[in-house]
């Protein structure tokens, strides 16, 4: 057993891309100079604001570019929500809060929920772009008051795979979370069950894009990557996707995508 362990973590080295594409990590060291990330999540804010958000999806890229699998544009995704936010002088100013599911930095297989803000969210990114998904303003204030009412913690699932399936609720990952809290505001429920029902009959999952030898190995050597709540080809929830699934069901105002030099273009 010891020389075959030995043995896959030899070839996981030569064949798996940057933990395949897992993005679901707080906050690492950044990759760019504060004053740039901050100046890029203020333009996103704006962005978001003056097209009317009060809610929206943003998605970050936390992995290398050049490491993603084809169809893979960014590997974090949270909800961001318009909110009073306390300072720490003790005053409170109007911004958005960045509802997240993060890996636990002591055990990668497993997720808690934290909130943080926009320079946070995109401290750790490899690449200063944003995805924007603005839903119809229904859906805005259905999701904020999913929040404000406790409601999203109901859909969390702590175990972690970085390509759960969005079928079941054997693992979750920071997209299916979203796409799980986005049903619960749809669909008005919290009930898991009805939840994955749901998105089996209206959800289309992107095919991951990598060899089944590197996912195989993958799930053997990295706890963060489980491939048994699978039983065909590996499908999971993306960005992208949730864009297509919010567009496919007319709940979709905007898809963008924002870029640091003020690029914008659109997702779909």
């Amino acid at each position: 057993m010891k020389k075959l362990t030995a043995l896959l973590l030899i070839l996981s080295t030569a064949v798996l891309p940057t933990r395949l594409w897992a993005g679901s990590a707080s906050a690492e060291d950044n990759q760019f100079p504060a004053e740039q990330i901050t100046a890029f999540a203020k333009s996103v804010e704006h962005y978001a604001a003056q097209r009317g958000a009060r809610a929206f999806i943003i998605g970050r890229v936390g992995r290398p570019e050049d490491s993603l699998p084809e169809g893979i544009r960014f590997t974090h995704t949270a909800v961001a929500i318009y909110s009073s936010i306390a300072l720490e002088d003790g005053t409170t100013r109007k911004g958005y809060a960045v509802h997240n599911l993060y890996q636990k930095a002591d055990a990668v297989d497993e997720s808690e929920l934290i909130t943080d803000y926009p320079t946070d969210f995109f401290w750790s990114a490899k690449a200063l772009k944003a995805g924007v998904i603005i839903p119809r303003a229904d859906l805005q204030q259905r999701l904020i008051s999913l929040y404000a009412e406790g409601k999203a913690q109901a859909v969390h699932v702590p175990s972690y795979s970085a390509i759960a399936n969005p079928f079941n609720s054997q693992y979750q990952n920071c997209t299916e979370y979203t796409l799980d809290v986005i049903n619960s505001a749809i669909y008005q429920t919290q009930d898991k069950a009805k939840l994955k029902a749901n998105a089996k009959a209206h959800f289309k999952p992107m095919l991951v894009q990598e060899s089944p030898i590197k996912i195989l190995l993958g799930s053997v050597v990295m706890k963060d990557i489980a491939r048994d709540d699978h039983t065909g080809p590996v499908a999971t929830a993306t960005f992208s996707s949730i864009a297509r699934y919010l567009n496919e069901n007319s709940l979709l105002k905007e898809a963008s995508i924002l870029m640091a030099d003020g690029q914008n273009q659109a997702l779909m």
